[in-house]
């Protein structure tokens, strides 16, 4: 635990006592300050991806970890769960159809695994279900994110259906994880393995768009034009960015959180 003269806890503080639009320029200098490091850092970007997936990995493990350690699923969104399996399962769709290559292996791990915790939560652990604070509709983002889908999508030449479908599961990623934030703004109180996965999910996507971001400047503009042309190669990059700053404000409490030596995570109205 920090002691109260503790020169983290001191800036901690001092960030909870800024405006929110001095909170807004400090997080953005952070990002930039960290997409310079990554950049000088790590040569070879794909290897950021790489990060990605492994940070996610052990974020599943710690889930997995309390569904079959702790035998109970409070806390968990089962609506993220299914929004993940959707868009992992149109994105394996797409890798067969479209280029197989590695990551299609790891998409399909990653589908059984979320189909297995799925099903932990619907049938094994049904009694620890928090189905009263898991209550986002489902609908508030499928149907944009597939007129999104059928309005903006890749400019190639495969089939119609295929691009669309790939426009979709890129959409529906970005905003996946919803559910879950909103299951923890009704709770208030995260528990530590929860709040574990979260973290963890904020992380890997910072270093997807971390990735996304860095290999656009190294090529100068040239990813986006290979992506096609018109309006889906700046929104595949906003998407990235989406997914990120989504989970940016619970990322901060988290931090605070184990900087201050709590296991349980307190979140304060408004947050997520």
């Amino acid at each position: 635990m920090l002691s109260k003269k503790s020169p983290i806890r001191g800036v901690l503080n001092w960030l909870r006592r800024q405006p929110p639009k001095v909170k807004a320029f400090l997080a953005v200098l952070a990002v930039m300050t960290a997409l310079v490091l990554l950049r000088a850092i790590v040569h070879d970007h794909d290897n950021l991806f790489i990060a990605a997936e492994a940070v996610h990995s052990i974020g599943i493990s710690v889930l997995i970890y309390k569904l079959t350690m702790e035998k109970t699923c409070a806390g968990l969104s089962l609506k993220s769960q299914e929004l993940t399996a959707i868009f992992l399962a149109v994105r394996l769709y797409c890798s067969f159809v479209m280029e197989f290559d590695i990551h299609t292996l790891l998409d399909l791990a990653t589908l059984a695994t979320t189909l297995w915790v799925i099903y932990m939560i619907r049938f094994r652990l049904r009694s620890s279900y928090m189905e009263d604070n898991d209550n986002f509709a489902l609908y508030y983002v499928l149907i944009p994110c597939a007129v999104f889908a059928l309005l903006i999508n890749p400019s190639t030449s495969h089939n119609i259906m295929n691009r669309i479908a790939w426009a979709f599961c890129v959409y529906l990623e970005a905003v996946s994880v919803l559910p879950q934030l909103r299951v923890m703004q009704n709770t208030k109180i995260v528990e530590p393995f929860t709040a574990h996965y979260v973290f963890a999910l904020g992380v890997a996507r910072f270093l997807s768009c971390a990735h996304w971001v860095l290999q656009v400047l190294d090529s100068r503009g040239g990813l986006l034009v290979a992506l096609g042309h018109g309006l889906w190669p700046p929104m595949v990059l906003l998407s990235e960015i989406v997914q990120t700053f989504i989970l940016a404000d619970f990322c901060y409490y988290y931090v605070k959180s184990v900087f201050g030596g709590q296991l349980v995570l307190r979140l304060p109205s408004g947050v997520v």
